[in-house]
């Protein structure tokens, strides 16, 4: 089961605010607990330091393309930047990547270390980054009006949106404006937005229609969002996506797509993949569907259905959750010389590669490395041709530390906002039955979603009562 919420009113979700001394213990604890990497060593550090300095710059210059960035308020390890631009009656996406093998030597100790960690780890208030700070949020990262290092990935359109043509070549960018997803989306909705944000909205609708042709699926899932405010106090909230960041994201799932095409034609490099839903969850889930009154028409591809679920229908919340049953076995997949088995990433309906997010992401780093050499028709570096075999698992071990990680200091955040409330009732909607276990439920007036003791038909909305709290144990005792 993932624990995801979804927010229920149309209005803005509400909010929940906690500060108490042991709630900032157990975070701290919880990190000494998973053994989560702490401060980087003087040596690695100093090494970011000189890299930060000196790092190895393309020759090409594309300064004077208009790239720009869209990211989540507050965000300053910046991945990718973009230009769009018409080509006749199709369009030129250009998408440009930090370029972190500019500044990792492979074999230092900045490259050993970004293999123990894997990726960064976002906990309440605070980053596990991959990469020391000099790098990941001011050398490399695309900030606005700073000339940074990329691997630029220029792609063809046609009028449909499919990518006809994809090269990606090494080259110094500077992006010239920073905007984030809200700010774009109200662009958009006022009618006010310029050339390149309506080429956004355009040509991200045209992709979403192609991955709904392929049979790809997405859910309708909001994160449950963590921060620490700058008063000290920790809010619990939900963020609903809006149509810009699902615009945003088909850029990002563009460049995967070239990425992995350019790997299997040369039959190397990593991919992210991950197997057709199993026949038992798909009919399992049939079978809810109809208990709940969404019958699944057979002629709906599983990616059609679920973009009928409404989030805001209790009933259909209810199978947002159990679809989750549906994705399942994502993993990264190498090969050297010859194709794997499994080539596809079932819920994009394509082969895809992992290219766009390499401060933040180790595997990335190989990927852009690997995919540059083959679109210039060059050797692909032995530093990133010896790393395949491992990294698969090595991303394994880091996206199971991650996911545990923050699934941990979540639950204790909850516990936390929960621990005045014991004794009160809440309204619920009863997403997932345990079994033996209980049932799970979605809290209507709180970011909330937690194992309530008893029974209870799922999608129905029922009263619960908060029996007891352990914040340091990140749990919470619901009984109806």
């Amino acid at each position: 089961m993932v624990k995801r919420v979804i927010r229920l009113e149309t209005g803005d979700a509400p909010s929940d605010k906690v500060n108490t001394p042991e709630l900032s213990a157990a975070l701290d604890a919880l990190r000494e607990r998973l053994e989560l990497p702490g401060a980087f060593t003087p040596q690695v550090e100093q090494e970011a330091v000189e890299a930060a300095k000196s790092p190895q710059l393309p020759d090409r210059d594309e300064t004077a393309v208009p790239f720009f960035t869209i990211d989540p308020i507050g965000s300053v390890d910046l991945d990718q930047a973009m230009c769009l631009e018409r080509d006749g009656d199709g369009y030129r996406v250009r998408y440009a990547i930090a370029d972190v093998p500019a500044f990792v030597t492979p074999g230092g100790e900045l490259d050993a270390e970004t293999h123990r960690r894997g990726q960064t780890v976002y906990l309440p208030g605070q980053r596990i980054p991959l990469h020391p700070t000099v790098i990941s949020e001011d050398a490399a990262s695309l900030l606005e009006g700073q000339t940074r290092p990329a691997f630029v990935w220029d792609m063809r359109l046609d009028s449909s949106g499919k990518c006809t043509a994809a090269e990606v070549y090494r080259a110094t960018v500077r992006s010239q404006q920073r905007l984030d997803y809200e700010s774009v989306q109200q662009q958009i909705d006022a009618d006010d937005a310029d050339e390149s944000l309506k080429l956004l909205q355009e040509i991200g609708e045209k992709r979403i229609e192609l991955e709904r042709q392929r049979g790809g699926a997405s859910l309708p899932m909001p994160e449950q969002i963590v921060n620490r405010k700058d008063d000290g106090t920790y809010e619990l909230s939900m963020r609903p996506p809006v149509p810009a960041e699902d615009w945003n994201a088909q850029i990002s799932l563009l460049t995967g797509m070239a990425a992995a095409d350019l790997m299997l034609q040369h039959k190397v490099g990593v991919l992210r993949t991950m197997p057709e839903p199993d026949a038992n969850a798909v009919a399992r889930f049939k079978r809810e569907a109809s208990a709940l009154g969404a019958p699944w028409a057979g002629e709906l591809s599983y990616g059609e259905f679920l973009r009928t679920l409404d989030r805001s229908n209790p009933r259909h919340l209810a199978l947002i959750y159990e679809a989750t049953g549906l994705f399942r076995g994502a993993a990264y997949t190498s090969f050297d010389g010859e194709l794997p088995q499994i080539t596809e990433q079932a819920a994009v309906a394509a082969p895809y590669a992992h290219v766009t997010a390499p401060l933040r992401r180790l595997v990335d780093r190989y990927g852009l490395a690997i995919c540059v050499a083959l679109s210039a028709g060059e050797d692909v570096p032995q530093w990133a041709r010896d790393a395949l075999p491992t990294l698969p698992e090595e991303m394994k071990a880091s996206d199971s530390r991650t996911r545990k990680a923050e699934r941990a200091a979540t639950d204790i955040v909850e516990a936390a906002v929960l621990q005045p409330k014991v004794g009160q009732s809440f309204e619920a909607v009863i997403v997932d039955d345990n079994g033996k276990h209980g049932i799970l439920a979605q809290l209507t007036q709180h970011a909330v979603v937690a194992d309530v003791s008893g029974s209870a038909e799922v999608g129905s909305t029922v009263q619960v009562e908060l029996v007891s709290v352990d914040i340091p144990a990140g749990k919470v005792e619901f009984t109806l």
